[in-house]
């Protein structure tokens, strides 16, 4: 796959993913193109009906998602940010914090992405250790 230097990717490991059929995702559908499957390195956890990622220094720990080149990345990034509770006008510490982050295609290509991360205290919660989280069974 040919990359632009601007091209803006997005890793979704949650309820964006096709799967999850969220209210949000026909804007992500819109707006991006599916480019596949991925794993980035981190755990996941279960936060609710909901899950979060972290990074993890362990090459082991796989969390399985999607990955969309973002056709109009102000458009995506701005309605996703309010969705994840992420930036001003949301309470500190914001739940999620948006950063950069390798992701690998599962045909072995690595990309830089962006990668909401979980950014609260992650005590007491599940850890998902298959790294793939199952919407079906989550909603509320």
């Amino acid at each position: 796959m040919k990359k632009a230097m601007e091209d803006e990717y997005l890793f979704v490991y949650g309820t964006l993913r096709r799967k999850a059929r969220s209210s949000l995702f026909p804007t992500l559908d819109r707006f991006s193109d599916f480019v596949g499957e991925a794993v980035y390195q981190g755990k996941l956890y279960r936060i609710s009906h909901y899950p979060g990622v972290v990074p993890s220094d362990d090459p082991a720990d796989q969390v399985q998602g999607e990955v969309y080149l973002l056709c109009k990345p102000f458009v995506v990034l701005s309605r996703l940010d309010r969705y994840e509770g992420c930036g001003p006008g949301f309470t500190k510490p914001n739940e999620y914090v948006r950063a950069r982050h390798d992701v690998r295609l599962l045909t072995g290509e690595a990309l830089s992405a962006w990668v909401y991360i979980y950014n609260r205290s992650i005590a007491g919660l599940e850890c998902l250790p298959d790294g793939d989280f199952n919407y079906d069974a989550a909603r509320p």
